[in-house]
């Protein structure tokens, strides 16, 4: 099985390498291709160097498979001319999320949409993955009108530099411009460009998104997303309103024995999600589960995930491994 990781250099990429090697992904021949100033360069890989390889080198050898990582210009280019010779395209991008021809997945709430003809296949926005784990079984049993949710996102969620502009600033340095105020020691509420409608883009990622995955244009969505000075996860304050009553036992075991939730929620015990443990796992954390009582039918909760990971890279490998699944990736 050839496999190709197109943006294979960056953040994401790197972690999606490291993923399919955790979940020992039945992989022959690994494809790490990327920009043409990395052409060359050297990936590890199951404890091997593989050569950095360029896009038309990549197509040549006629992958079935194809994890994008490279931007939303680059996967508008370039992934119809993998989907062109059959291989199965994953991508990471905003580039096709909100296209109608395209599924929108997060395997745990709706992998049973993907068809065999579905070459090119969207992963969802890190924030809106983390939460809809959470919300599909909520919705499923008592029926969710809106949500409301407040984001605390970390600065891996940018990038490579965002690291490395946090960390000088943290010792005393100016930092690179990645954002537009300082974010050591800072909250910026502020992720993407703004619209038209003062939401920013990130904000219009989250209640677009959400509906499409839950295929559920009824939900009201409203969002504010916020950057913090944090590696290693996002956090986030949800407001869910159903049109059905709850009981709050009820709801912890209902998500305790969903896929891939972990229920933290014992606050006499200082135990809740937090970033810190989220780091380098897999699973979608959630806790401070309580009624909203300021309003009928409505509970607050705090969601927490690895955003490289189950934000991007894991779900990305988890759609792979539904499609080896259904055999159709040869």
């Amino acid at each position: 099985m050839k496999v190709a990781v197109v943006g294979a250099t960056g953040l994401v990429g790197s972690t999606m390498l490291r993923i399919l090697e955790e979940r020992q992904f039945p992989i022959t021949e690994l494809i790490p291709v990327a920009s043409a100033r990395s052409v060359g360069t050297k990936v590890t890989y199951m404890n091997k160097e593989y050569t950095v390889v360029s896009v038309d080198d990549a197509l040549a050898m006629k992958p079935v498979l194809a994890l994008f990582s490279a931007g939303g210009s680059t996967s508008l280019e370039l992934a119809p001319r993998f989907a062109e010779i059959g291989c199965y395209v994953i991508d990471n991008s905003s580039a096709w999320r909100m296209d109608p021809s395209k599924k929108l997945i997060v395997p745990e709430v709706n992998a049973h949409e993907l068809t065999k003809d579905d070459l090119i296949i969207a992963n969802p926005n890190c924030s809106t993955i983390q939460m809809v784990v959470v919300l599909k079984p909520l919705h499923d049993k008592y029926k969710i009108k809106r949500v409301v949710v407040s984001t605390y996102q970390s600065v891996t969620g940018t990038g490579i530099k965002a690291i490395h502009e946090l960390l000088d600033e943290r010792g005393g340095g100016k930092g690179h411009g990645v954002y537009p105020h300082q974010i050591d020691m800072n909250v910026i509420p502020h992720i993407d460009t703004f619209q038209d409608n003062g939401y920013t883009k990130e904000e219009m990622k989250m209640v677009l998104e959400t509906c499409k995955i839950m295929s559920d244009d009824s939900i009201k969505v409203t969002a504010t997303t916020v950057r913090v000075p944090v590696m290693g996860g996002h956090s986030e304050s949800v407001n869910i309103e159903f049109e059905n009553d709850f009981d709050e036992g009820a709801v912890k075991e209902l998500l305790s024995n969903s896929a891939g939730i972990v229920v933290q929620d014992n606050p006499k015990e200082n135990v809740y999600p937090m970033p810190i443990y989220a780091s380098g796992k897999d699973e979608v954390f959630v806790g401070r589960i309580r009624r909203d009582y300021s309003q009928a039918n409505t509970m607050n909760c705090w969601i927490v995930s690895d955003n490289l990971r189950k934000g991007a890279a894991t779900n990305a490998v988890q759609i792979a491994r539904y499609l080896l699944g259904q055999g159709w990736l040869g």
